[in-house]
């Protein structure tokens, strides 16, 4: 059974005060890492005076140039920029589970495929959420998840 991303996910919508975040916790395209790579410190913080929050187990998504698979699950609370996507699981979906469905290229390859632009593309946030995902119970996906997370574990211990 598959469903559409919407069915397991929502966008996040909540604002933060910008005076409240620091280096480390603001996540805007420029300091996440392509090819699923993570993030680093920004470089400056926005001038404005809030800006999109997320949360420990969120999932952030850099919505310009897709190509880039820049990708992260949140491990702190947060800031970030509007062309940073946040997703959230819902109730009965794993976080993980969700990470790892966003992680696979045929989603990045999904988003381009529905972008809007073409010097800097932007995926399209409707079109995104048609995504299809396969439909696992929770025990399942905390399964699933717990596998994959093994094995990022190991590449990232091979990798030091």
């Amino acid at each position: 059974m598959k469903y559409n991303l919407s069915d397991i996910c929502d966008y996040v919508r909540g604002k933060v005060d910008v005076a409240s975040l620091i280096y480390e916790n603001y996540i805007s395209t420029e300091n996440m890492i392509s090819n699923k790579g993570g993030i680093t410190s920004a470089s400056s913080l926005p001038s404005v005076a809030q800006t999109q929050s997320f949360q420990v187990g969120d999932i952030l998504v850099s919505n310009i140039r897709p190509y880039f698979k820049k990708i992260w699950f949140a491990e702190f609370n947060g800031g970030c920029s509007n062309d940073v996507l946040v997703l959230r699981a819902k109730d009965g979906i794993s976080k993980k589970f969700l990470y790892y469905v966003l992680t696979d290229d045929t989603f990045f390859n999904y988003s381009m495929l529905t972008s809007k632009g073409t010097k800097m593309p932007r995926g399209d946030k409707a079109a995104i959420m048609k995504y299809e995902v396969p439909g696992f119970t929770y025990k399942e996906q905390e399964k699933i998840a717990k596998i994959l997370e093994a094995f990022d574990k190991k590449i990232q211990l091979n990798s030091n």
